[in-house]
């Protein structure tokens, strides 16, 4: 599901005085892609919240509660300004600094700090664009992907994201360097406990894709650069 940046929460979550499901019950075990996520009204992007964590909406009316799955994969994207040049190798970009402050925080932090990946695509080059050279294969990530969702599944019974956080307790321990990397990340960096939790989980399945038992300072490295942008916002 892709719903324009100008939907109204109503039509995001579902509602109507004959409550109907919204587009994120839509996208149940989908995808939800929100194309342009600064532009939605920041009230709709803050309804997102609770299913995002719960995996539920819950549609509460005069006569009846209504209840729709919501377990969808939020996948957004946004410029790194409000003219898009920022960081481009022509130097167009002529956004002051305040501007790109105020056109990020149109994203909360409490909604940033429920997307576990957030990944900078910078502009590719005339060359970059038109060379060859031999990729992996999506044959291949494929085969990687489903070897960790697996060993996911004989761990414990279920894929790393619906971990509650006991079980990410008992299923994602660290070595001791992972662990004083958590720490000064938990002190620098002001995770929250979400944070800290969505970390750790990340961490477990960039260890599984790696075919490693056990969570390094490695794994935690790369699940903290993750969260760069909740860290900017907040």
């Amino acid at each position: 599901r892709a719903p324009h940046h100008t939907a109204s929460a109503v039509a995001l979550v579902g509602g109507g005085s004959e409550p109907r499901p919204g587009e994120i019950s839509l996208a149940h075990h989908g995808v939800l892609f929100l194309d342009e996520l600064p532009e939605f009204d920041r009230r709709v992007l803050e309804v997102l919240r609770e299913p995002i964590e719960s995996g539920r909406v819950s549609i509460s009316r005069a006569a009846r509660q209504s209840d729709f799955p919501a377990q969808f994969q939020l996948v957004a994207a946004m410029n790194p300004c409000p003219c898009g040049y920022l960081g481009h190798p022509s130097g167009r970009c002529r956004c002051t600094p305040d501007q790109i402050a105020r056109y990020r925080h149109k994203l909360s932090g409490p909604l940033l700090d429920r997307i576990d990946l957030h990944v900078e695509v910078p502009a590719l080059s005339q060359e970059e664009l038109t060379e060859r050279q031999p990729q992996e294969s999506s044959a291949a990530v494929r085969e990687r992907v489903t070897r960790a969702y697996a060993m996911q599944c004989e761990r414990q019974g279920k894929p790393n994201a619906l971990l509650g956080t006991q079980e990410i307790e008992r299923y994602c321990k660290v070595d001791a360097a992972a662990e004083r990397l958590l720490h000064n990340a938990v002190a620098r960096l002001n995770l929250s406990a979400r944070g800290y939790h969505r970390v750790l989980r990340l961490a477990r399945t960039i260890a599984d894709l790696a075919g490693e038992p056990q969570i390094a300072a490695a794994h935690v490295a790369e699940a903290i650069q993750y969260r760069r942008l909740a860290h900017e916002v907040s």
